[in-house]
């Protein structure tokens, strides 16, 4: 089977790194895929070496980038002609520019055919992955006006399947945002390779090491791109809370961590100064070996206006990581039931929850675990025991495979059924 997948860019983040395992993966499977990727902006951090460490070559469209620009005409002609020349049995999109011009090109390939003359377009199909959406806290009102109106329009006229990364987040697009049909709708859980944590314990002392931790210290930790979506100074205003909170401004048994870059580096470091923070925040900056940095967080945090599933999550707790999180998209599936209330945040079977924007609740949130090392140990192994259940790289694999076989199976009968009739009426 001939796999087409298609992404807007290998940028820091879990979306690239999924693209990446399924591309890898599915090369001993019987399938034959290309991965088509467009440039990663200086401002954001490539990962292009995660896709070499794995053996995968994409094909890179230096045209094709994150915004709107008038080159999406020109990237859309080369995915059709891409198509053209290797006649994918499957075109599948990932994250939303990468879902546009992607589809775009797939109506062109599915139509612009002599048999579409006689009802015959080309038998493909085409499969489109939410990882999270652009529909709030993105854009202004009518630019994400003119992006729903885009993605309806494309989920009705060539997409055989949308797939979302958790139930919330189906309900959320579907339901609230009115994309696509219900039927068109399958959920399919992210998967880490999550061999590479399994010694996390011995892995522990390596950045604590690094940082100076001693090991009654402990490490409040936050990884994702510095970008307004992620929204960091709410990490940054509720750490300051906490200290305050403490009655002097300072509790040298805790330091917060913030691993990864991005084009509020600079912001983000002078409000940490306008706080007061001083030495109890440390910019880690970019980093590439998860292995090691999630073992030495004591606590990861995740304050996001907007999210899919979060991978930063999930990796926390294959680490044994307590996690605390605001409660956006898939967040809420990754945590479970609620258990308890507390004071602006609730205690949920994997994790603590906090309302978007709720700095006060997220610090009451976090010193409930700074102060509650049985609380810490009960989330972190309940969170790893859940993903090691749910969230493998081979799971993951195997629902697409399936899915592929599935969709490709009736989209060939169809074609067989409409041929078979018009043939008998003929």
């Amino acid at each position: 089977m001939k796999v087409l997948r298609i992404i807007a860019r290998l940028n820091v983040g879990g979306p690239a790194r999924h693209v990446v395992w399924l591309t890898a993966g599915m090369k001993s499977a019987d399938y034959q895929t290309t991965l088509v990727a467009g440039t990663v902006p200086p401002t954001e951090d490539d990962m292009g070496y995660f896709a070499e460490q794995l053996g995968v070559k994409p094909l890179v469209f230096p045209e094709m980038s994150r915004e709107v620009s008038p080159k999406d005409a020109l990237t859309v002609v080369r995915l059709f002609r891409l198509m053209l020349r290797e006649r994918p049995d499957v075109v599948h999109t990932h994250t939303a520019k990468a879902g546009t011009v992607g589809r775009m090109a797939g109506l062109l390939y599915r139509w612009l055919t002599p048999g579409a003359l006689i009802g015959r377009p080309r038998v493909s199909c085409f499969v489109h992955t939410y990882h999270g959406h652009i529909f709030h806290s993105y854009y202004g009102r009518f630019k994400t006006g003119l992006f729903l109106q885009i993605e309806r329009a494309l989920a009705w006229l060539i997409t055989d399947r949308i797939v979302v990364v958790s139930e919330q987040q189906r309900r959320e697009i579907n339901e609230v945002f009115h994309v696509g049909r219900a039927d068109q709708f399958t959920v399919i859980p992210l998967g880490i390779d999550t061999g590479i944590f399994a010694n996390w314990q011995q892995r522990r002392g390596i950045l604590r090491a690094e940082l100076g931790a001693a090991e009654t210290e402990l490490l409040v930790g936050i990884v994702g791109r510095l970008t307004e979506i992620k929204n960091h100074s709410m990490f940054l205003t509720a750490a300051a809370r906490y200290l305050k909170s403490r009655g002097h401004g300072d509790d040298s048994r805790v330091r917060f961590v913030i691993v990864g870059d991005g084009n509020l580096r600079r912001e983000l470091e002078e409000q940490a100064q306008r706080l007061s923070l001083g030495d109890q925040v440390i910019f880690l900056g970019s980093r590439n070996d998860p292995e090691n940095f999630y073992p030495a967080l004591d606590v990861v945090a995740l304050t996001s206006h907007n999210e899919g599933t979060p991978l930063t999550l999930i990796e926390a707790m294959a680490n044994s990581c307590p996690v605390i999180a605001t409660e956006v998209g898939g967040v809420c599936d990754l945590l479970g039931s609620r258990v308890t209330e507390g004071s602006g945040f609730v205690q949920c079977e994997r994790g603590l929850a906090v309302r978007p924007g709720d700095s006060e609740g997220f610090a009451s949130g976090v010193a409930a675990l700074i102060n509650d090392p049985e609380l810490r140990r009960n989330l972190g192994e309940r969170g790893r025991l859940f993903v090691t259940e749910n969230y493998s790289k081979e799971r993951l694999i195997n629902d697409l495979s399936n899915l592929y076989q599935k969709l490709l199976g009736q989209r060939q009968k169809s074609a067989v059924l409409e041929h078979g009739v018009k043939g008998a009426s003929a």
